[in-house]
């Protein structure tokens, strides 16, 4: 006769490093609230798209599809008045603070064209609609595309600025937003993602090569 055992049956527990991804991922939300409130924006951000091309594609109803699409801007607002709310009760302004005038500067203003893109997709896939195309790498259209979105980029650093300006107004101590305008600080960046956006994009396309109206000729013929 086999004796029986009565030791428990050990329970499978996940390893440490990932209960130590876990634990550092606690903590960083439990430090820096505001970042939740970043990620929550931008999830809720492609959660509205997702169901406003869903209700005008799948379900067959534009009205709602409509509304649901023009309804993102309040998610960038909601970041903005909880970062305001976050400093006028005293919080030491950090970086995420100045990452929600970035998130906020760029997604209204690459906000719509995003959407665009994937309302065109979507139409594309599931309404019969044309398939969307990219302008050809060194034509004319392509120059022009390039200088379009630099302008963007320096709208959306202007506004993010603008916020920043706002959130120290509203701080009232230039100490407590020390992390939004002092060197190195969020500011200054604003500028470098500017200069960078310039030479990455349309100055890149204004001295590469300027055979792709040609090209788009012989393949349109």
């Amino acid at each position: 006769m086999t004796p029986m055992s009565c030791r428990r049956p050990t329970r499978h527990r996940p390893p440490h490093h990932r209960l130590g991804v876990v634990d550092n991922i606690v903590d960083f939300v439990a430090d820096n609230p505001m970042a939740a409130v970043i990620a929550a924006g931008e999830v809720g951000f492609w959660v509205f798209i997702v169901a406003g091309l869903t209700a005008r594609y799948l379900l067959r109803l534009p009205r709602t599809g409509v509304v649901l699409l023009a309804a993102t801007p309040l998610i960038d607002l909601v970041v903005l008045v909880v970062t305001m709310v976050d400093l006028t009760r005293g919080a030491q302004a950090t970086w995420v603070h100045g990452l929600a005038a970035v998130y906020l500067g760029f997604s209204v203003v690459f906000g719509p064209s995003m959407i665009r893109w994937a309302d065109a997709h979507v139409a594309h896939r599931f309404a019969g609609g044309p398939a969307p195309t990219r302008p050809p790498r060194g034509s004319t259209a392509k120059r022009r595309h390039e200088w379009r979105e630099w302008g963007k980029c320096l709208l959306a650093c202007a506004l993010a600025g603008g916020a920043m300006l706002l959130l120290i107004f509203v701080a009232g101590s230039p100490e407590q937003t020390r992390q939004l305008w002092a060197t190195g600080g969020w500011l200054p960046r604003l500028g470098w993602v500017v200069g960078i956006w310039f030479v990455v994009g349309p100055l890149w396309a204004e001295l590469g090569p300027r055979d792709g109206d040609r090209a788009a000729a012989r393949d349109g013929s």
